[in-house]
């Protein structure tokens, strides 16, 4: 077999068609989800200004880091599609896995100092 042969990668256009509509269905989903979410975390009902504060800013930036990862998965699942051969897949593959630890290693800090902020104001004493 060619070196071109080998490396040559091919979905089928019926797989690809499958895989396509697996795709939107999962963004339709997701959408709705994120929608179900965000009305559940407007609706929170937490004893105190403060507490109800620091849950719903907890809430909302959790909530908008599923999001953005969920996207990301899915934009990289979507790439995978059009990749013409096995160097773009890994290529494609080093890339998300690399800006996925960046973004979640970020996310982890911005959560932390978030909680952190949260927990020392609603442990604050009342005046």
């Amino acid at each position: 077999m060619s070196d071109e042969g080998r490396d040559r990668f091919e979905i089928p256009k019926e797989m690809r068609s499958m895989a396509e509509a697996s795709f939107e269905q999962a963004r339709k989903t997701f959408e709705k989800f994120v929608e179900g979410a965000q009305v559940t975390a407007g609706t929170i009902e937490d004893h105190g200004a403060t507490v109800r504060a620091g849950a719903k800013d907890i809430s909302a930036k959790a909530i908008a880091y599923a999001e953005r990862n969920v996207q990301a998965s899915l934009d990289y699942a979507q790439s995978l599609l059009n990749a013409k051969d096995l160097t773009e897949v890994m290529k494609l593959h080093s890339g998300y896995v690399q800006a996925q630890m960046r973004s979640l290693a970020e996310q982890a800090s911005e959560m932390g100092q978030i909680v952190g902020r949260a927990a020392m104001e609603a442990a604050k004493p009342k005046v």
